[in-house]
């Protein structure tokens, strides 16, 4: 999936991209052609970086509701002849997504919609998982034949049955059509789900990877031939290390870490960071401007892994290096630092924002110590942050390092995170966002009654409107 384009964060399309707050209420406020064109671009596009990690869904869900918005844009996408020719699941997801909710709002047309792409669309698995939390038998019953006559009678198609049942997301549809008396449904799902049970115990019964007995150069030869195959295993390979090596081996392991081939390296790199063996610091030092971008970066990574007072001790050296190690160290230092660090944590956000822009990776570690350590200072550029990131997962914790730096936040950024996608943001808000405010007290009792909220914002809903919240 190619970076989606995100519109600027004063526009109405650039926040209900971002997920905010704002993008609600601006919605809410807008001419309702202009704000259902908006919605729907974004439900049509996915803006998401990461549609693994941030929640957009029930976010626009709400919406719809809130405008009284028809699906004739989501059904015209779904049903596209393209849909056929782009089968990628990001494509299509948040669009079911949003439907499953609506559809848990009791919206009908959303359910139908459902099913009938479940029938007939690409990304089918994705419906039916929809339709398992909000179906009724019924409904899931009726899918049974279209869904199985996608895959062909002979031994591939079988195969290939076999996988889908065993790797369903949602099992309950596949339960329902093994229970059904027909021969074609119910007899073909029992037989698939046995054998996706056999290939499962066929895995098992052939690990791969270490086995007892072997030595220190066996483990580094692991990790080489994973590395030349693509694939990193230092991390368990340290831990492989951790079982067979012993105090005899330090030397060999030393060495490895200091010269030796780049899966042995990274490899003993990690096994003598978790071990907090006194030379770690200064072989990482060194690894770290390697010519080897593998080894630098599993450098790093020891690094960041590391725990204990010496380890934080370094950091504060490293912390001004203008390099991966350097960012490395601040974020140490802003997870594990003291009050004395605060202006290199707040220099090291302040740089990040500056040559990175506000959807720096590093910036995830440098707001949340912002945050813990109460760097009041920081406010204005976690502002910055919160208002200009793409990422509904970055705002919401530069609205936690708000909540604790930021004495504007109760009255300002909390009243608009009661809105926002992620629930985590609305978590902060409902714990912190000033009463006074007569939406909040409006919101705050609708987030209250609302089946489809998070347990954990309820509960800071009820922390604020029960017996003892006489201002609400």
């Amino acid at each position: 999936m190619f970076d989606p384009f995100i519109a600027p964060s004063g526009t109405l399309l650039g926040l209900l991209q971002r997920g905010r707050g704002d993008g609600t209420l601006h919605a809410l406020a807008a001419p309702r052609p202009e704000a259902l064109a908006a919605l729907n671009h974004c439900v049509l596009s996915d803006p998401r970086h990461d549609w693994q990690a941030e929640n957009r869904s029930l976010y626009y869900a709400r919406l719809y509701l809130d405008l009284d918005g028809g699906i004739e844009e989501i059904e015209r996408h779904l049903l596209d002849p393209d849909d056929h020719l782009d089968t990628d699941e990001s494509r299509t997801g948040l669009a079911l997504a949003v439907l499953g909710h609506l559809a848990s709002y009791g919206r009908d047309d959303a359910l139908a919609l459902l099913r009938r792409y479940a029938a007939t669309g690409s990304n089918w698995a994705w419906a039916l998982d929809e339709l398992a939390l909000r179906d009724d038998d019924a409904g899931l019953r009726s899918l049974a034949l279209p869904v199985l006559a996608r895959f062909a009678t002979d031994p591939e198609g079988s195969a290939e049955l076999a996988t889908t049942v065993r790797d369903a997301f949602e099992p309950r549809p596949w339960r329902l059509w093994a229970d059904d008396p027909r021969e074609e449904v119910g007899a073909r799902v029992r037989a698939a789900s046995e054998q996706g049970s056999f290939d499962r115990w066929q895995r098992q019964m052939r690990p791969g990877g270490p086995r007892p007995g072997w030595s220190v150069q066996a483990v580094f030869d692991w990790a080489q031939q994973g590395l030349d195959r693509g694939s990193h295993l230092h991390v368990p390979a340290a831990r492989c290390l951790s079982a067979v090596a012993g105090p005899e081996d330090r030397p060999v392991i030393v060495e490895a870490a200091r010269s030796g081939p780049d899966g042995a390296r990274c490899a003993a790199l990690h096994y003598l960071a978790e071990a907090r063996d006194p030379v770690v610091l200064d072989l990482i030092e060194a690894a770290a401007v390697s010519s080897s971008r593998t080894v630098a970066d599993a450098a790093v990574a020891a690094f960041e892994r590391m725990c204990g007072e010496a380890a934080v001790d370094r950091a504060r050296r490293w912390a001004r290096r203008p390099d991966a190690l350097g960012a490395s160290a601040a974020g140490v230092l802003a997870g594990r630092g003291g009050a004395q660090d605060a202006s290199l944590v707040l220099g090291a956000l302040r740089e990040a924002v500056r040559g990175d822009g506000p959807d720096a990776l590093r910036l995830w570690t440098l707001v949340d110590g912002t945050g813990r350590l109460g760097i009041a200072c920081a406010a204005p550029v976690l502002r910055h942050v919160y208002r200009e990131t793409s990422s509904s997962q970055l705002r919401g914790r530069a609205a936690r390092a708000l909540a604790a730096t930021d004495p504007t936040f109760a009255t300002g950024f909390a009243v608009e995170c009661l809105w926002d996608c992620e629930e985590t943001t609305r978590e902060v808000a409902a714990r912190h966002a000033e009463t006074g405010d007569i939406r909040v007290a409006e919101r705050l009792r609708r987030l209250a009654a609302d089946p489809a909220e998070e347990a954990e914002v309820q509960t800071a809903v009820r922390s604020r409107i029960g017996p003892d919240a006489s201002a609400v």
